[in-house]
């Protein structure tokens, strides 16, 4: 008999590729891209934002440089982006290449070139850190057994790449697609690997859907004060078992994917991340980036896209960005 986390992986397979090439169509529009402004010099950096503490910014480890070792995870009581971390992530699922690069190849292989890429980020000052970005529940097409539009994938592939991260010294980020489920109520699926001080929780509302509503077929949303429950609750877990800070990722390409946004709190021992993830252009990929951003209540994430991204921007160019990325993660 099917487990839970099986019983969807067959029926949505199908849907895989169709809500990719969906999600490709609906992605950029003139909805949700701002019109490009001309590049003038770069603004001030922001004041440190709530989401990250400053307090976090303090001497651990020597993550990753050009010619240095293998980053150090940062012990409990360091913070995320203490000693000036940059975090570079591979993104996609542990199934199929079809969502992201991630999926590629096995773990061990697709972390020697993350790292290649990663050490392309690191400057004096901004040590990286590598990330393993890993879709854990995937929207589907269809409802699936359970009816909620998304399936999880089989544990044992999260325990993989959970042990590539122990290997490597890479963190592990849970993404989540929660389809017609909410993000509470899917996260708490995930305690268990959760309680592992190297494992972290992005949401992704794009794919949080309505009651009627169905993946790749329209745009998902979500509420400020269903992210904000799902981060008091990923706090309490921290808090409970004395763990390092947890990164917390928000993806976001238009505004109205959050609703009253600013109700997201800044939670103790949570180190919390606003993904902007619009492709295109180098222009409409900042256009998208400025409309968006908050640096007043969140760090600042960047996506860039193998395939999708037009003159895909290189590491020289992210740096200069305002508000200042500390999170780049490739698809």
């Amino acid at each position: 008999m099917l487990t839970r986390e099986g019983r969807g992986f067959l029926g949505a397979l199908a849907a895989i590729l169709v809500l990719v090439l969906l999600a490709g169509v609906v992605r950029l529009t003139e909805d949700d891209v701002a019109p490009a402004r001309s590049e003038g010099p770069a603004p001030a950096a922001p004041a440190p934002p709530a989401g990250g503490a400053p307090a976090s910014e303090v001497p651990s480890p020597p993550a990753a440089t050009p010619d240095g070792p293998e980053p150090a995870t940062p012990p409990p009581g360091r913070g995320i982006f203490a000693g000036g971390r940059v975090l570079v992530a591979y993104y996609g699922t542990g199934q199929t290449a079809s969502l992201g690069v991630l999926g590629e190849s096995d773990p061990d292989t697709m972390h020697r070139r993350l790292l290649r890429e990663a050490r392309t980020f690191a400057r004096p000052g901004r040590p990286v850190q590598p990330v393993y970005e890993l879709i854990v529940t995937v929207a589907d097409g269809v409802p699936g057994p359970d009816g909620d539009y998304s399936h999880d994938v089989p544990r044992a592939v999260v325990e993989r790449y959970l042990r590539a991260a122990r290997r490597h010294g890479a963190l592990l980020l849970l993404d989540v697609q929660p389809g017609r489920s909410t993000f509470p109520e899917v996260a708490r699926r995930w305690a268990w690997a959760l309680r592992d001080p190297l494992v972290g929780l992005a949401l992704d509302p794009e794919w949080r859907m309505g009651p009627r509503q169905v993946p790749g077929r329209v745009i998902g949303s979500v509420r400020g004060a269903e992210v904000d429950r799902t981060a008091a609750w990923l706090a309490r877990l921290r808090a409970e078992r004395d763990l390092p800070e947890k990164l917390f990722v928000l993806h976001q390409f238009r505004r109205e994917m959050i609703t009253d946004v600013d109700r997201v709190r800044a939670r103790p021992g949570l180190a919390m991340v606003q993904h902007v993830d619009g492709f295109g252009t180098p222009g409409q990929k900042l256009a998208t980036y400025r409309h968006v951003a908050r640096p007043q209540q969140f760090r600042m994430g960047f996506k860039l896209f193998y395939d999708e991204d037009v003159r895909r921007m290189p590491a020289a160019a992210v740096h200069r960005i305002r508000p200042e990325v500390r999170f780049v993660s490739f698809q």
